[in-house]
């Protein structure tokens, strides 16, 4: 009876982590650049000295969904979408280099150059920081150009140049800050054939209908674990019934 419980209630566990990672896609629905999660579940059988007999459902996020989001022109010079499969390098909050897709890029005060999220974007030499300029600009090969304070329009500078890697051939995953970091610990070298599109942003891949469909499946799975956890205790109260004695 035990066993019957013990993989209902792990089942549960595994219809619980994919309601987790579906809610994290529908509320990244309009998040630029995001990639949606990809779970699965499997089979893990419990070792012991003896045969194999027991088996636990395991679900968890194994990939990111890699394809492309629609992109939308903006018409703001500071937004870029990548092409392809670039991928655009980054400062995340532990120091690390880290790689997404977002590319609703801003300017501080001080110049620094941060994503939406306010994460610093990586360049030739670090972080990019730009000084005072009339107008700046980002080339299709990620080129930073600005036009100096009261410098000629006509004849803009290169200051530097956004970090793009490219993840083909290479062993990256996602975290659960939501960027993308090579598997090893390593740091991805520039893809000198990398792209962008300036004026446009790329969004979203999820799609919510599909991830609603998904929602319901889990829960319906949930509900028929809980079915038959309470069939598992209508047969051991039958059992307890035909054993016991009358007085």
């Amino acid at each position: 009876m035990d066993r019957l419980v013990n993989t209902a209630l792990t089942a549960m566990r595994g219809a619980m982590a994919r309601q987790a990672s579906i809610a994290n896609n529908l509320a990244n629905v309009n998040t630029v650049g995001f990639r949606s999660e990809i779970a699965n579940a499997e089979t893990r059988w419990i070792q012991g000295d003896t045969f194999n007999t027991r088996a636990q459902a395991s679900e968890q996020v194994i990939a990111a969904d890699m394809q492309a989001g629609a992109v939308t022109q903006t018409g703001n010079m500071l937004d870029v979408a990548m092409n392809g499969d670039a991928l655009l390098a980054v400062q995340a909050a532990d120091g690390s280099e880290a790689y997404t897709r977002r590319g609703d890029l801003k300017l501080t005060d001080s110049g620094l150059l941060t994503t939406g999220d306010g994460l610093p974007v990586l360049g030739e030499g670090g972080p990019i920081t730009l000084p005072p300029a009339d107008s700046v600009t980002i080339a299709q090969d990620g080129g930073i150009w600005i036009v100096p304070q009261g410098g000629d329009a006509a004849n803009p500078q290169r200051v530097d140049g956004l970090k793009l890697v490219s993840p083909v051939g290479s062993s990256i995953a996602k975290s659960t800050d939501g960027l993308f970091r090579e598997t090893n610990g390593g740091a991805l070298p520039q893809d000198p054939l990398a792209t962008v599109t300036a004026g446009a942003l790329e969004g979203s891949n999820v799609n919510a209908t599909a991830a609603l469909v998904q929602m319901i499946e889990a829960s319906r799975a949930f509900e028929t674990q809980v079915k038959l956890i309470d069939t598992a205790k209508q047969i051991d109260d039958g059992g307890a019934s035909l054993m016991r004695l009358d007085a």
